[in-house]
């Protein structure tokens, strides 16, 4: 299920994991496997693996928010 507020999330957590990511594919230019860059980064190795996927089909530009999947339908009440 999505959320209406980025999956509820704070800015500052979404800017944490969008280091992450930045920094893992960092790693991937490194030539560092899955399962390095999920132990450096502690993070699982299926997320490395989805990372990783994107980052070889687009580069490290593909790894960026796209931000909200659709707009929020919620009104203010």
């Amino acid at each position: 299920m999505r959320y209406a507020t980025g999956g509820g999330l704070t800015a500052g957590e979404r800017d944490r994991r969008e280091q992450v990511r930045m920094a893992a594919a960092e790693r991937f230019a490194r030539g560092e496997s899955v399962g390095q860059v999920a132990a450096g980064l502690r993070v699982s190795q299926r997320s490395v693996q989805r990372w990783h996927r994107v980052w070889q089909a687009g580069g490290a530009q593909a790894l960026c928010p796209a931000g909200p999947a659709s707009r929020c339908r919620l009104d203010e009440e």
